[in-house]
């Protein structure tokens, strides 16, 4: 003999919970959400009994997040033009050959945010090229700068700095200098 076993009813709390996640839940691609359960109906009689020492609030909703930034894009055509051909310059540079690197990305960093501070728009970072190794040890390695840089400018924490960035012309050090746009200070005219 098998006792079939009989579903618990949900209490009036879980059924407001259930209610307010099934408004702010959105379900999987080819899911449905499970219904609503049925609201209790409330006896005509007299006012609803108040509870007050444990009427549980639900937590606050998880802060949303911050609208996400446009992907990189890179410096353009007409721009990058009139660099190469000597009708526009770079408004300032930072040179970080010869740096160590986390020397280095400090100083990135505050050159950023300076530059964008004094309403800069495009800015060259030199790099350096990286040479050959000048010894043949396992773990000595160069151009560092050079691969690293273009990380940091795609990081999180530098995105609302920094528009895009393209490798620069030869005259400005080519594939060992980069050409970063940056955005415009919010606030700023």
């Amino acid at each position: 003999m098998t006792k079939r076993s009989r579903a618990r009813q949900l209490s009036p709390e879980e059924k407001r919970l259930w209610s307010h996640v099934a408004r702010h839940v959105k379900p999987m691609a080819g899911k449905r959400l499970p219904p609503e359960p049925e609201p209790e109906s409330k006896p005509a009689t007299g006012p609803a009994p108040q509870v007050t020492a444990l009427n549980p609030t639900l937590p606050p909703l998880p802060p949303q997040p911050k609208p996400a930034l446009p992907p990189l894009a890179p410096v353009e055509r007409k721009t990058l033009q009139a660099l190469r051909r000597g009708r526009k310059d770079v408004d300032s540079v930072i040179d970080l050959h010869g740096m160590r690197q986390e020397e280095a990305h400090f100083a990135l960093l505050r050159f950023l945010h300076q530059a964008q501070s004094s309403g800069y728009g495009l800015v060259l970072v030199i790099t350096g090229k990286g040479g050959a190794a000048a010894g043949h040890g396992l773990f000595e390695e160069r151009g560092v700068l050079r691969r690293m840089v273009p990380h940091w400018l795609r990081l999180p924490d530098l995105r609302p700095l920094v528009i895009g960035f393209e490798e620069a012309s030869p005259q400005h050090g080519g594939s060992g200098a980069l050409y970063v746009r940056l955005r415009r200070r919010r606030g700023a005219g």
